[in-house]
């Protein structure tokens, strides 16, 4: 198949904002695509080239597509800059000026989606000395053979920052009408009967199931193309292919947990780390984050620790990473430790700086077999068995079963003693799948929920300040579809901006310093101080009351918002979504009242 093709997918959905006709345009067309080619086509549609589990990356700066750009269309750099000062996209770039293109190659070879997917993976195994130039030959050659409009996606696409890919749920929902429901295709724009309806979710379910054990688009995909749903009940769990975490939402108090979870439940302290998976084979192991980014590096006393007292031979295990004290022995809050997960070099002083321990919770799989469709109870007995516990380096996390209101309290009150964040309640008959399921679990805390926002734009400040990135504006995930931003995997809304919680001097905490240092490589576009960023940096924000806006997207904006922590464990697609705010801020009314 030519890139052309593809391209032409990625402009009709570029054209239209109604998910249903984003469905279509793309179930339609993965309908026809060849099983042989399948599988990069989905994960090109989604703006990448490797799967949700694999952290590769392109290694592609805004200054090196300049140099491509320029390279290839023969215009001056400077040219090249003002036009994205313009308009904010090398992709739009890279189309405008090979409209015009002045050096023009003799012979073009046709860019087929082998040869761009093949290329751009190639693109990782480049390193170093010379990558650079190296990286930039390896794009420079494909564009030269684009004509302009793969060129805009090509751009985008080794960029990341698509804007047109299908984005995670159309994409999902098209795999199932290409391939399951394909007779209600041609219904789906005027609307769907209610059985047809029902058959689409079940189907959706499985899907849903199959991705989140794969993360894999186009492994699903190509499962669905060759055996259909059958071939997703077969899927299992892959040792160094990390699946997405469970998630819970936040009961508003023991009752609400109780009524949600049912009776009796498991209730597990919640402690204030940092969520980390962890896979075992023989004596090889890998820790994941919540974006699965693999951190094994940084922690090889944890690494060390499963080693020794993890009694199976292969698993997966879900657990929480937390502080400990040195002098005291007492647990440290997250924003005391979380520079261990970014931590690069001197390793050893920093394990030695600030030791952690491991706090289990959880086993997706225990000797090689799987045990997501496994009861939470038997679950929990089974990692008993597994672990060897040792204080302050790796224990179960503390745990009860009960149907009373007053043990549960108790129990509630010993966590927060102990400063924890609350407690978790589980329901016992619960299987483990990934991702946010209500019913299977609730967390209780006392506090006023703190919002994991992903910075969208920053300013330059001023004064003593003006070499750094001192104001950065936050945007919540769109869950209702009131869509301002779109980055082809979720949607955004800024929700306003915040410039405290920063440190100014090297000590503990984050610095502004160091958040200019990773923001910088991810400016998109200048407008005079500001700079829109690619949104891959999430932080965790307090507050001290949510009020309702018009001056952003979301309609809401934060009272004396302050950053708490950068959260370098938490992927883009896990950050705090509209219809929680307006929860909380409905509860702050209630409060009042």
């Amino acid at each position: 198949m030519d890139y052309s093709e593809l391209c032409e997918i990625y402009e009709k959905l570029e054209k239209t904002t109604k998910r249903l006709e984003k469905i279509h345009i793309v179930a339609e067309f993965l309908s026809k695509v060849h099983v042989d080619e399948l599988d990069k086509v989905v994960l090109l549609l989604n703006g990448t080239v490797f799967p949700d589990w694999d952290e590769r990356e392109f290694g592609i700066a805004d200054r090196m597509v300049i140099k491509i750009i320029t390279q290839v269309s023969g215009e001056d750099t400077s040219y090249i800059e003002k036009t994205w000062k313009k308009t904010g996209d090398l992709g739009d770039v890279a189309f405008q000026v090979l409209q015009k293109r002045k050096q023009r190659t003799l012979h073009k070879e046709t860019l087929t989606i082998k040869n761009v997917f093949n290329s751009l993976q190639g693109l990782f195994e480049i390193t170093g000395e010379g990558s650079v130039d190296k990286k930039i030959q390896e794009v420079a050659k494909l564009l030269s053979n684009a004509n302009p409009s793969e060129a805009k996606y090509l751009i985008r696409t080794v960029l990341e920052n698509l804007r047109a890919g299908a984005g995670e749920g159309v994409l999902r929902d098209a795999l199932v009408y290409a391939f399951v429901t394909k007779d209600e295709l041609k219904h789906l724009k005027e609307g769907i009967s209610d059985e047809a309806r029902k058959k689409f979710n079940q189907a959706a379910e499985k899907v849903r199931h199959g991705l989140d054990v794969k993360n894999d688009f186009g492994e699903v995909a190509l499962i669905l193309k060759k055996q259909g749903l059958e071939g997703l009940e077969e899927v299992s769990l892959n040792i160094f292919n990390p699946i997405k975490a469970m998630l819970f939402q936040k009961a508003e108090g023991l009752e609400d947990a109780f009524e949600t979870v049912g009776k009796p439940c498991a209730f597990e302290y919640k402690v204030d780390g940092f969520r980390m998976q962890v896979h075992k084979q023989g004596d090889k192991i890998k820790l994941y984050t919540r974006r699965l980014d693999d951190v094994s590096n940084q922690f090889p006393d944890v690494v060390k620790a499963i080693k020794e007292n993890v009694k199976s031979k292969s698993c997966i295990l879900d657990c929480e990473i937390i502080g400990i004290n040195k002098k005291t022995g007492k647990w440290k809050p997250f924003q005391e430790i979380s520079q261990r997960i970014k931590r690069k070099h001197n390793i050893e002083r920093i394990v030695e700086e600030l030791p952690v321990m491991i706090n289990i919770f959880d086993a997706m799989m225990i000797d090689g077999k799987s045990l997501i469709n496994t009861k939470f109870s038997e679950r929990r007995k089974i990692l008993e068995k597994t672990i060897h516990e040792k204080k302050n380096v790796i224990q179960s996390i503390r745990n009860i079963i009960t149907d009373s209101l007053e043990e549960a309290n108790d129990f509630y009150q010993e966590s927060l003693l102990k400063g924890n964040e609350g407690i978790m309640a589980k329901n016992l008959d619960s299987p483990y799948k990934p991702g946010s399921r209500v019913g299977y679990g609730m967390k209780i805390k006392p506090v006023m929920e703190n919002l994991d926002l992903v910075i969208v734009a920053a300013e330059w400040g001023e004064g003593k300040r003006s070499e750094w990135l001192s104001s950065f504006t936050v945007a919540c995930q769109d869950d209702e579809k009131n869509t301002k931003v779109e980055t082809g995997k979720i949607k955004l809304l800024t929700i306003g901006k915040v410039s405290t919680g920063l440190k100014e001097k090297e000590e503990e905490g984050t610095t502004f310093r160091e958040m200019t240092r990773i923001l910088k490589p991810l400016i998109i576009s200048e407008h005079g101080k500001t700079v829109n960023v690619k949104p891959k940096i999430i932080i965790e924000v307090s507050y001290e009351e949510i009020q309702t806006s018009p001056t952003y997207e979301s309609g809401f904006a934060l009272r004396f918002p302050r950053v708490k922590s950068l959260r370098e464990d938490k992927p883009v697609s896990e950050i705090s979504t509209l219809s929680q705010i307006k929860k909380y801020a409905e509860h702050q009314r209630a409060r009042k009242k």
